[in-house]
């Protein structure tokens, strides 16, 4: 692949960024991966920043809302994923304070819901422990999965919320 020009690279990134957001981290590694010199990276991001085609925290809440929707992840593993991408604490805490609480219980009811009939249990006790280790691993927080589970416990019928 032959050398690009500092503007042929910032025609390229700033293309991919119109067509979908993406952050500073991304767009720098894939500078790095094309062998850009630090400098002319340097120049690149700066002319993506002031021209809007990369803003972190519109990112982050687009990545969100999407991670929460769509890959239905709770606030924690969207927020290690968000640390892996190299956002700022502020805008990291900033954007997923947000996202109320409700929202999460409004994708974590439905998941349990139609998780629960596979888990294979001895009785209720291990059974909310296995939704419990599931809904973990998808980075919802214990105190709403505790809420969703309490319910159950509470109506004992199992049919959540």
């Amino acid at each position: 692949m032959k050398e690009m020009t500092e503007h042929e690279v910032f025609l390229q990134l700033a293309s991919l960024c119109a067509q979908a957001e993406h952050c500073q981290y991304e767009m720098t590694e894939k500078m790095r991966r094309w062998g850009v010199p630090d400098e002319v990276q340097a120049r690149v991001m700066e002319r993506l920043i002031a021209g809007r085609y990369v803003d972190d925290e519109r990112f982050a809440r687009a990545y969100i809302k999407d991670k929460v929707c769509y890959n239905k992840w709770g606030r924690r593993k969207v927020e290690q994923a968000l640390w892996q991408k190299h956002i700022d604490e502020d805008i990291r805490q900033r954007t997923l304070d947000e996202v109320s609480d409700e929202e999460y219980l409004r994708v974590l009811r439905p998941m349990l819901r139609q998780k629960r009939p596979s888990v294979k249990a001895a009785n209720d006790y291990e059974r909310n422990q296995k939704l419990m280790r599931f809904a973990l691993g998808r980075g919802f927080t214990f105190e709403l999965i505790r809420q969703c589970i309490d319910v159950e416990d509470e109506n004992s019928s199992w049919s959540i919320p």
